[in-house]
């Protein structure tokens, strides 16, 4: 593969720059106080045709792939927005475009596809619950098939965006787990209206990644046409692997940006802050070293998650480097945070210098959507042919 940014490439990041710099670091931190989703900037990401960066031509996107949604999630997290841009992408480019344009039907193409490219349709996807996090082949939830319809009931948690979504992609066991041969049998994808009657959702309150509320979710006799299912019933694991590596990837690309924001915060105040003999606190190796390592590590990071994203786009397996990038870009954007704060020293710990809210947010990432360890796990399994450990 080639590694050369194209000069269309560079026409993206730098269109997608002017409107990241118009949203910049004030205006997440008064979303993030408020614990109000970026509406302003979602609707401006549309108009633009940054949602719908991956999406066909033909179905109202701008045709490009998830190399591009990589680089536009880089800028905007760069500019202000932290890790939690990535978020914004996962939900609704990732849930709803990548999933329905390679697995949905004709008519759920033309259906939704326009709506997500230009914003005005947002998703958000119910996979996690209470006794089923990492391992998703455990989940319970169910759709029983009635002629034309199914009725589903189960409960989910920790389903970010649901208070802001118009539409959710739905994992439930359509055959259970004892009725199958295999465990990634029997598990279906649905497209169902987040506003119906039949969910109820209940806020989680947390830590940080605040513009991006989660949820618990139960879900009562919710009745959902069989013209809803996405692919065929029983086969959504395959669906479902697909996506989530492009979930992998989009969280990767936001917290390459955030490494960078971190390291940009740190560096300035570096320069400027003067101590004992007049000197910049900067020009000290304690403070050098930590950032200079880390910044490496941010950029093999980068590399990586590029190659993952060129991989997807060539519909050529991408699990080891899509996984691989997140584990290391996880790690170096919360040490460049983390070592930002200390940079910083007590205004590190101070709203106003916008550190401590990346330092909150970025911290998520290293557990989700995917945890160091099940990483390693995967690593160990499938990459190095070792024996599986759980």
């Amino acid at each position: 593969m080639n590694f050369e940014i194209t000069q269309d490439q560079l026409m993206l990041k730098e269109g997608v720059r002017k409107i990241a710099n118009d949203f910049g670091l004030e205006y997440w931190r008064e979303k993030d106080a408020k614990h109000e989703f970026v509406h302003e900037l979602w609707s401006e990401l549309g108009k633009n045709g940054y949602i719908g960066v991956s999406i066909s031509e033909e179905y109202g996107g701008v045709g490009l792939g998830l190399v591009e949604m990589a680089m536009v999630i880089e800028e905007l997290s760069k500019a202000g927005a932290g890790s939690t841009v990535g978020q914004l992408f996962m939900l609704t480019p990732i849930f709803g475009g990548i999933t329905i344009e390679r697995h949905g039907s004709e008519v759920q193409k033309r259906e939704y596809l326009p709506k997500i490219a230009s914003g005005e349709m947002n998703f958000c996807m119910a996979l996690t619950e209470p006794n089923a996090g990492s391992n998703s082949l455990e989940i319970t939830t169910f759709a029983r098939k009635e002629g034309d319809h199914y009725i589903i009931n189960g409960q989910k948690t920790w389903i970010s965006g649901v208070n802001v979504a118009d539409k959710m992609l739905l994992v439930a066991r359509t055959t259970k787990k004892e009725d199958v041969q295999r465990k990634t049998d029997g598990i279906s994808l649905f497209l169902v209206d987040s506003k119906d009657s039949a969910i109820v959702t209940q806020p989680i309150e947390k830590v940080g990644t605040h513009c991006v509320q989660s949820d618990e979710v139960f879900i009562e006799n919710l009745k959902v046409h069989k013209d809803n299912l996405i692919g065929e019933e029983g086969k959504g694991w395959r669906y479902l692997v697909d996506t989530l590596n492009a979930e992998r990837i989009v969280t990767t690309a936001g917290l390459v940006g955030t490494g960078e924001l971190a390291l940009k915060l740190a560096v300035d105040y570096s320069k400027e802050r003067v101590v004992f003999n007049n000197t910049p606190i900067g020009a000290y190796q304690g403070i050098q070293f930590p950032l200079a390592e880390l910044s490496a590590e941010i950029n093999v990071a980068q590399l990586m998650n590029y190659k993952a994203a060129w991989l997807y786009d060539q519909s050529i397996p991408n699990g080891a480097e899509a996984n691989t990038a997140k584990l290391i870009a996880g790690k170096a954007a919360f040490g460049l945070c983390d070592r930002a704060m200390q940079v910083l020293g007590g205004f590190g710990y101070a709203k106003e210098y916008h550190v401590e809210r990346i330092w909150r947010d970025v911290r998520l990432f290293k557990i989700a959507p995917v945890s160091e360890e099940m990483i390693l796990n995967f690593i160990a399994q499938h990459n190095l042919g070792m024996p599986r450990s759980y």
